[in-house]
């Protein structure tokens, strides 16, 4: 197997651990709205698509009310809050120096997305950083991923044979790597519930970045 030409991450929960901030901010918004709060395993299982493409379903006429809310919340305390996952500062450091280059789609407001990899000194490492808003349409549409690539210059062609990569936690990710053409990386402990990646399977299932370094390292 060919080393990637190039890779682009997902970023909550994949290069960093943000649960509990999407917890406590969304519960927050839902005690506004006068709707019952979520426990943590509730966000994990539901949080997937960008506020945009989720808030309407939520919250009906009053979404941009409920986003209003959220992004106050969140904004307070997702930078305190940040913390990178056991690995990940070796994971990035490691493929960087191995000359990949490296980009990141999420379902983050772009704003949002970019103040936390600059708070982190990550910047350099990334040749685009691409959140929701940025693009016409949020994963696990492609065009998320087409503006990050067409940012780092990484043509069409150089897709060819799975070539580039797209590293994630969840299915929305594996879903966009279909969707491109990309090699879908599944990174997280578990393999989910049954069903999850049926219609979207990912290519190779890794537990956490040591993992995902280890793999890249080998090829």
């Amino acid at each position: 197997m060919m080393p990637p030409r190039a890779i682009l991450f997902d970023w909550d929960n994949t290069l960093v651990d943000t649960w509990p901030v999407i917890h406590a901010s969304l519960n927050e918004t839902f005690a506004a709205m006068g709707r019952p709060g979520w426990t943590l395993d509730q966000v994990r299982a539901n949080v997937r698509k960008s506020l945009r493409d989720s808030f309407p379903g939520l919250f009906g006429q009053r979404w941009e009310e409920a986003r209003d809310v959220f992004y106050a919340a969140f904004s307070r305390q997702h930078l305190t809050a940040l913390t990178v996952l056991p690995g990940a500062d070796a994971l990035v450091m490691g493929l960087a120096a191995r000359g990949i280059p490296l980009g990141i789609v999420s379902n983050k407001s772009g704003d949002f997305l970019r103040k936390e990899v600059a708070h982190l000194g990550w910047n350099g490492y990334f040749g685009a950083v691409v959140g929701a808003g940025d693009a016409a349409r949020d994963k696990p549409s492609p065009e998320a991923g087409a503006m990050a690539l067409e940012t780092m210059g990484i043509a069409t062609g150089d897709r060819e044979g799975r070539a580039v990569w797209f590293v994630g936690d969840s299915n929305v990710d594996m879903e966009i790597a279909h969707a491109m053409a990309l090699l879908p990386v599944l990174i997280r402990p578990d393999s989910g519930p049954d069903g999850e990646f049926d219609t979207h399977p990912p290519a190779h299932h890794l537990a956490d970045c040591g993992a995902l370094l280890h793999f890249v390292q080998g090829n």
